[in-house]
C-alpha cells in the first residue's frame, strides 16, 4: 500500500471508529433511562461496542497503515512532509495503538461490563447511603486498574500510563509538584479569610419552583452560545456532557440539591464543555478524531472558564440579576444584587467536590489524587477508602463527613473506572486562569459579559482555543494560546483579586 493509499484508508478508518464512538454514546446516554431489567443487556452492548472500537483501533491493518506512514517511537507523528491534520490523526492513532494493542480485546470488554453494572451499583449504593455495597465491585475495579498499569508498562510510577490516557505528555510528578504549590496557595488564601463576616446565603436555600430555574438556565445558554439545534438538556444522578455525534452534543444537570445556584453552575459549567464540543466540531475537524478537546484538563478549562471567571462575575450578574429576581421575587425579597453576588462566591469548605467554592474545589481534587494513588499502589486497601477518605476531608478542609452519600460515594469517576481523571479538574483551574490572562489582554470581558452579548467571548474561544482542537496536545496547544508554559501563578493572582483584594 503506497503513501496515499494508506492516507485515504487511515482516513477511513478513524471516520468508522469515531461513529463508533458516537453509536456508544447513544447507548451511554440512554443507560440513564433504561428499565431496571434493561441494564444488564446495555451494559453487554456497551462492553461488545467497546470491543469492537478496541479491536479496530487495534489491527493488523491499522498497524501497516501507520508504519506505512511512516509512525515510530520516535516519529509518532509519522512522516516530516504529511499535512499537519494527517500527523495529527497518526499521533492519535498510533498513541491507542500502541496502548490499547496490549490490552487484549476480552480484557476490554470484561473492564466495560464491570464499570456499566458498576455504575447502577453506585447509584443505589449512593441512594440508600451505604458505600459497603459499592465496595466489593470498587475492589474488583482497582484490581482492573493495577491490571491495566501494568500491561501498559511504566518506568517510574503506576499512575502515569493511565494519566497519560487523559492528559497526554503530562507525568505524576510534573502533577505532583504543581499541586503541591497550589495546596500552599489555596491554603494561604483559606486563611486570610478566616475570621471575616460570614456570608449570608440562606435565601439561597428555599424551594424555587424547577420550571422557573429550567427557563432562566435556558436563557444562559442561550446567550453563551448553546445551539439547541445541535443539543439537548437532560436530567441524571451526576451531570455530564456527551456526544452523540458531531451535531448532537447532549448536556445534563440536577435539580435535587438544596442550592438553587447548584443546578445554575452545573448546566453552565456542562455548557462549556458542549460549546467546547460544538467548536471543535464545526470546521474541517470534523468526523475525526481531531474534533475533541486537547485534553481533559483543557475541556475542564472552558467549563470552568465559563462557570466561574464568567459565570460568578460581578459582570454577568450585572446583566441577569434582574431577570432572576423578577423570577423569583418571594424567595429574593429585599436582596440586592451585591448581596447575591457575595453568597454564589461564598467561601466555605463543602463536603460535595461539584459545590465547592473556587478556594476549596482543587482541595477535594487533591485528596481524591492520593487517594487514587494509594489505591493503586496498594498502600491503602479499598476496605478502609471511606475511612481515608473522611480523614483526609478533615485534615485538608476541617470536615466532619456525615454520610457516604457526602463522602465517598459523592462521585461517579470510580465505578466508571476512571481512575487519574480527576487530576485534570484542577489542572483544568490553571489552564483557564492562564487563557483568562491572555484573553483579557485582548477582549474587554468585564463590559462584554455585563452586555450579555458574549459572542465576542464565543468567538474568542473559537479561534484561540475550539479551532483547534486535538491538532496539537496540551503543552504546546497552552503555549500557543497564552505564549508561555503552565503557570500556576495566574490562577493564585485570581483568587487573590476576586477574594481578598476586591473585598
Amino acid at each position: 500500500m503506497n503513501k496515499e493509499k494508506s492516507i485515504e484508508a487511515l482516513l477511513s478508518i478513524d471516520k468508522e471508529l469515531v461513529l463508533l464512538s458516537h453509536i456508544n454514546g447513544v447507548l451511554v446516554w440512554d443507560q440513564e433511562s433504561t428499565s431496571e431489567h434493561g441494564k444488564e443487556e446495555r451494559a453487554q452492548q456497551i462492553g461488545l461496542i467497546e470491543r469492537k472500537i478496541h479491536e479496530k483501533a487495534t489491527s493488523d491493518e491499522m498497524g501497516e497503515i501507520l508504519t506505512t506512514l511512516g509512525a515510530s517511537e520516535e516519529k509518532k507523528e509519522g512522516d516530516a512532509d504529511l499535512p499537519i491534520d494527517i500527523k495529527a490523526i497518526i499521533r492519535h492513532r498510533y498513541h491507542a495503538l500502541s496502548k490499547e494493542k496490549k490490552l487484549s480485546s476480552s480484557f476490554v470488554q470484561h473492564f466495560s461490563h464491570t464499570t456499566s453494572l458498576a455504575h447502577e451499583t453506585w447509584v443505589k449504593a449512593r441512594r440508600e447511603d451505604n458505600y459497603s455495597l459499592f465496595a466489593p465491585v470498587l475492589e474488583e475495579i482497582v484490581s482492573l486498574i493495577r491490571e491495566k498499569s501494568d500491561l501498559y508498562g511504566y518506568e517510574d510510577d503506576p499512575y502515569d500510563p493511565l494519566l497519560d490516557n487523559f492528559e497526554p505528555g503530562m507525568k505524576t510528578s510534573e502533577v505532583k509538584l504543581v499541586f503541591d504549590q497550589l495546596e500552599g496557595d489555596l491554603v494561604q488564601i483559606l486563611e486570610r479569610l478566616r475570621g471575616r463576616v460570614e456570608v449570608e446565603d440562606s435565601f439561597l436555600y428555599q424551594h424555587y419552583s424547577e420550571q422557573k430555574q429550567e427557563l432562566f438556565s435556558n436563557d444562559v445558554l442561550q446567550a453563551m452560545g448553546f445551539d439547541f439545534k445541535r443539543g439537548k438538556v437532560g436530567i441524571s444522578t451526576h451531570p455530564y456532557t456527551i456526544s452523540l455525534g458531531a451535531d448532537d452534543i447532549r448536556i445534563t444537570t440536577r435539580y435535587s440539591e438544596p442550592s438553587v445556584t447548584s443546578p445554575l453552575y452545573s448546566i453552565i459549567h456542562e455548557g462549556g464543555h458542549a460549546l467546547y464540543e460544538m467548536g471543535v466540531s464545526h470546521g474541517s475537524l470534523k468526523g475525526t478524531v481531531l474534533a475533541n478537546a486537547s485534553s481533559l484538563a483543557f475541556h475542564e478549562s472552558q467549563s470552568r472558564l465559563w462557570e466561574n471567571m464568567i459565570g460568578r462575575s460581578r459582570a454577568f450578574w450585572k446583566h441577569f440579576y434582574k431577570k432572576f429576581s423578577t423570577l423569583f421575587p418571594t424567595q429574593l425579597n429585599g436582596i440586592s444584587e451585591d448581596q447575591f453576588y457575595r453568597a454564589v462566591n461564598k467561601v466555605s469548605p463543602s463536603p460535595i467536590r461539584v459545590d465547592a467554592d473556587e478556594v476549596t474545589y482543587s482541595l477535594h481534587i487533591m485528596l481524591r489524587f492520593n487517594l487514587e494513588r494509594a489505591l493503586l499502589s496498594g498502600t491503602l486497601e479499598v476496605k478502609d477508602l471511606k475511612e481515608a477518605w473522611n480523614e483526609g476531608m478533615n485534615k485538608l478542609l476541617g470536615i466532619e463527613v456525615k454520610s457516604d452519600r457526602l463522602g465517598v460515594l459523592q462521585d461517579v469517576h470510580w465505578s466508571m473506572g476512571e481512575f487519574a481523571y480527576f487530576p485534570t479538574y484542577a489542572l483544568g483551574n490553571l489552564y483557564a486562569a492562564q487563557i483568562y490572562h491572555t484573553m483579557e489582554q485582548a477582549i474587554s470581558i468585564d463590559s462584554i459579559v455585563e452586555s450579555g452579548d458574549f459572542s465576542p467571548i464565543r468567538h474568542y474561544l473559537q479561534e484561540n482555543v475550539y479551532k483547534w482542537g486535538a491538532l496539537l496536545e496540551p503543552k504546546p496547544l497552552l503555549e500557543k494560546i497564552t505564549k508561555e508554559a503552565l503557570n500556576p501563578t495566574y490562577y493564585k493572582e485570581y483568587l487573590t483579586n476576586k477574594y481578598i483584594k476586591e473585598r
